[in-house]
């Protein structure tokens, strides 16, 4: 048999849970991984609390796809050079901070969705007179 010399994957899981304490952390699955030569892994875990929901996501990085959905405030960058259509999901507000790094994160994006249905808390980047002022467009 041949011996694998490269897998790439994008494995996405999703449970309800009604004990915290027992869900696993970013860290444990740091651990998890700790093994892979290349390092070239991404995970994290997202926990919505009023859905009563963990999901966990775990990608080979270079992420080959053309779309990434479900992205949150836990997601942890990158450079994206393949994805046109992005999705966003959070319980959480997105800033104006965290639209920032999706920009930089996927430079080719065409399509972007946004599900979000909390007001931003920070608003350190806005001006009494010019609320957008200072920000770029994102193109």
């Amino acid at each position: 048999m041949s011996k694998l010399n490269k897998l790439t994957f994008n494995i996405r899981s999703s449970s309800h849970f009604y004990n915290e304490v027992n869900l696993p952390s970013n860290e444990y699955m740091q651990e998890t991984f700790r093994d892979f030569k290349d390092k070239q892994i991404i995970h994290y875990v997202v926990y919505f609390p009023k859905e009563k929901e963990a999901r966990c996501l775990i990608y080979s990085y270079h992420y080959r796809l053309n779309h990434y959905n479900g992205i949150t405030n836990n997601f942890p960058g990158g450079i994206f050079q393949c994805i046109r259509k992005v999705s966003l999901f959070d319980e959480r507000p997105f800033e104006d901070e965290f639209f920032l790094q999706i920009q930089k994160s996927f430079p080719l994006m065409e399509q972007l969705i946004v599900a979000n249905q909390q007001r931003q808390i920070n608003k350190q980047f806005r001006k009494a007179n010019n609320e957008n002022g200072d920000l770029s467009i994102i193109h």
